[in-house]
């Protein structure tokens, strides 16, 4: 069964994360302990021999030994290896939960679409959601191993009451190599355009929807197989495998604290040219043993979730999904066909705002102000002139303020004109204007020749000014 802890981690505080760490059941102890056991046993072993049953000149051997397989562990690239594949794995593992098809969408289609309270009706909705859930059943046969030992045989799916034995026969009578979990889908159209032509389904468009839902059932399905026919390359796994139990390996001999040549005890990895004195000689790696127990417990969580389709902790409760969406579909589908509560006025008929109670527990909610947007209470100049709205394009001529010029004119120069600034004012910029010929082409369109040949005289005049030395 799967290990919820959500209640748990409902609100943060402190120890909360804590008091997780004593449970046995779905934790990281379970799941690594055989291998921490075996690993301490060798460390252990392996120490043992080098300080009791070794020579002096032997012990020298097996401490350039430890010195090389410490530098070699160093040169795996674990964290980095080891990182993306679980990410890749964790990211599958959702993926596949998503694809479990559910029929609750399907359902409300069938119950909205398919008419009749008499035996026929009811049989056909009742019918059409039990090829749905048949399908779901066939295709998690073929992936999960809980529901295989459920039903393995298609003699249980008939005694389960999701295929009768004319089906049964129907579904054994058609050969193919591949897997027949989509057989149940076709079944599923025909009914629907049988029942399209009997008049149970009113109109193409309730047919078009109904299929549609089908569809996307029938893909959650057919995703669901490939998810278990497509393994991540087996090529990764391995090099992600051989990384992780190669680095430990040369741990084991690596990590071990050797004599130098001084004599002095000391850890290999701080092992350096001369004597090293004061190095106190560790019996427990604790830094090695965290380091195996955080990297081979990554290892074990990939391993785990890689196919959450098995009997592990955390896996998939498939045979209660298939319980849960068997039951919920024949009710809504069959008891729940119109089978409408009366339709009564709420108590918030005659109020403008509605304000549903709060208990005494949450009362101090409702004092709490709304969110209004992040720059609600921002506070803005109290300077009128800031407020003053401007225009964006040339438009009848008024004086230049400082609000007026925006900040963009001074790089790109003093003679690129600005939208701020009035036609009145282009002749002050250097150089000769190029806006008269523009402002010609417009009046001789149809517009005011005179307050056009107006504002070309006042155009030239400013730029024969700024010409004067």
């Amino acid at each position: 069964m799967t290990v919820s802890y959500t209640l748990k981690v409902a609100e943060a505080r402190f120890g909360g994360f804590s008091g997780l760490l004593l449970r046995w059941r779905g934790s990281i102890y379970k799941l690594l302990y055989k291998e921490f056991l075996v690993f301490i046993a060798l460390y252990a072993l392996l120490s043992i021999t080098y300080r009791l049953l070794l020579t002096q000149e032997q012990r020298l051997v097996y401490a350039q030994v430890a010195r090389y397989c410490n530098r070699s562990a160093e040169l795996i690239p674990l964290s980095f290896v080891l990182g993306f594949y679980v990410t890749l794995v964790v990211n599958r593992w959702w993926a596949q939960y998503t694809s479990i098809p559910l029929p609750d969408q399907l359902m409300c289609v069938i119950s909205a679409s398919v008419h009749g309270v008499d035996q026929r009706g009811r049989l056909l909705r009742r019918t059409l959601i039990r090829y749905a859930n048949l399908a779901s059943v066939l295709v998690l046969r073929s992936v999960s191993t809980r529901v295989l030992k459920r039903f393995p045989t298609m003699e249980h799916v008939v005694d389960a009451g999701f295929m009768s034995q004319e089906e049964r026969k129907k579904f054994e009578s058609l050969k193919s190599d591949f897997n027949k979990y989509w057989i149940p889908c076709v079944w599923f159209t025909n009914l629907a355009a049988q029942a399209r032509r009997d008049g149970r389904i009113r109109d193409d468009i309730a047919l078009c929807l109904l299929l549609e839902e089908l569809n996307k059932y029938r893909a959650k399905c057919s995703m669901l197989f490939h998810y278990d026919w497509i393994s991540i390359p087996l090529v990764y796994t391995q090099v992600v495998t051989i990384a992780v139990y190669s680095f430990f390996a040369l741990s084991l001999v690596g990590r071990q604290f050797v004599e130098s040549e001084a004599g002095a005890v000391t850890p290999q990895k701080l092992l350096e040219p001369g004597p090293a004195l004061g190095d106190l000689d560790m019996y427990v790696p604790l830094t090695t043993l965290l380091q195996f127990f955080f990297y081979a417990g990554w290892l074990k969580v990939a391993e785990q979730i890689i196919n959450p389709f098995g009997e592990d902790d955390d896996d998939f409760e498939t045979n209660k999904l298939i319980d849960r969406n068997l039951q919920v579909s024949l009710l809504s589908v069959d008891d729940m066909y119109q089978n409408l509560p009366p339709a009564e006025k709420d108590p918030y008929w005659d109020e403008d705002s509605a304000q549903p109670p709060y208990t005494v527990a949450t009362v101090a909610e409702s004092l709490r102000p709304s969110f209004l947007g992040s720059t609600f209470n921002l506070r803005v100049s109290d300077d009128p002139e800031q407020s003053l709205q401007v225009e964006t394009s040339p438009g009848p001529a008024r004086p230049v303020t400082a609000t007026q010029t925006p900040l963009l004119s001074r790089f790109l120069g003093v003679g690129a004109p600005s939208p701020a600034i009035s036609l009145r004012n282009f002749g002050r910029i250097r150089g000769a204007p190029r806006t008269p010929h523009l402002l010609r082409f417009r009046a001789e369109e149809g517009g005011d020749l005179e307050a056009a040949d107006r504002i070309e005289e006042e155009a030239s005049g400013s730029g024969d000014e700024a010409q004067e030395p």
